[in-house]
């Protein structure tokens, strides 16, 4: 096998597999998850005015308790933009809030105080009245992290308790981002082979040139008028 053909196989078979890389990653990437910016406070302090947001995109059955989740309600918001909460019950649960008193009210979730150091100066009420809801099977009832600027399940406690049905459900926040920086990397490792494909092409081109340059004329009596 000539040098040539050599680096022109290479670079064929090395293009290739950077191209798949890039194209993998890219399509799953765009299927597997999406990217938001917080528009408003309603998620402080984990979450603030401006942050970008990577989320996975799951569907409703899929949600745990105390996900920070990305759902698109129009008829119950007016906009088709997508809103970020944190579900507290899921079907069958019992949400309660508060118990204790002032200083030390927390929600309950059947039956149990929820610790839950995430909320905005530690008040879990925020000053809405005091609700106690079963949440029906395939919905979920869900929370702003800071309760006094949240208009979340609470202000629609006349609509299934205030429950969002799960299929709303778009996406579940992320806070390890070792899947996303994995295919950042399988990207720039895919577009580094395609360019190194690129070389191997010229070279092979520059190789085959020279070969022929370096072939002796033909003999006189070869040549055929």
């Amino acid at each position: 096998m000539s040098r040539a053909r050599g680096l022109g196989i290479a670079a064929v078979v090395v293009g290739l597999v950077g191209l798949s890389a890039v194209l993998g990653s890219v399509v799953y990437g765009r299927y597997a998850f999406g990217g938001s910016v917080v528009s408003g406070d309603s998620m402080a302090p984990t979450y603030g005015r401006g942050d970008q947001v990577v989320f996975e995109r799951i569907d409703g059955g899929e949600v745990r308790r105390g996900d920070v989740v990305v759902f698109s309600a129009p008829d119950r918001y007016g906009f088709d933009q997508l809103v970020m909460e944190r579900v507290i019950g899921v079907g069958g649960d019992r949400v309660a809030c508060c118990t204790g008193d002032e200083q030390d009210a927390r929600v309950a979730l059947n039956g149990e105080p929820l610790r839950e150091p995430y909320v905005q100066g530690a008040d879990a009420g925020g000053g809405y009245p005091d609700y106690d809801v079963r949440v029906p099977e395939g919905r979920l009832f869900l929370l702003g992290d800071h309760r006094a600027d949240a208009r979340d399940s609470r202000a629609f406690l006349d609509d299934h308790g205030g429950s969002l049905p799960a299929s709303a459900i778009r996406g579940r926040v992320l806070d390890d981002y070792t899947v996303p920086v994995a295919l950042g990397v399988a990207m720039a490792v895919g577009v580094l082979l395609v360019l190194v494909a690129a070389g191997l092409g010229i070279a092979a081109m520059v190789v085959r040139r020279k070969a022929r340059a370096a072939l002796p004329p033909p003999p006189p009596w070869a040549v055929q008028v």
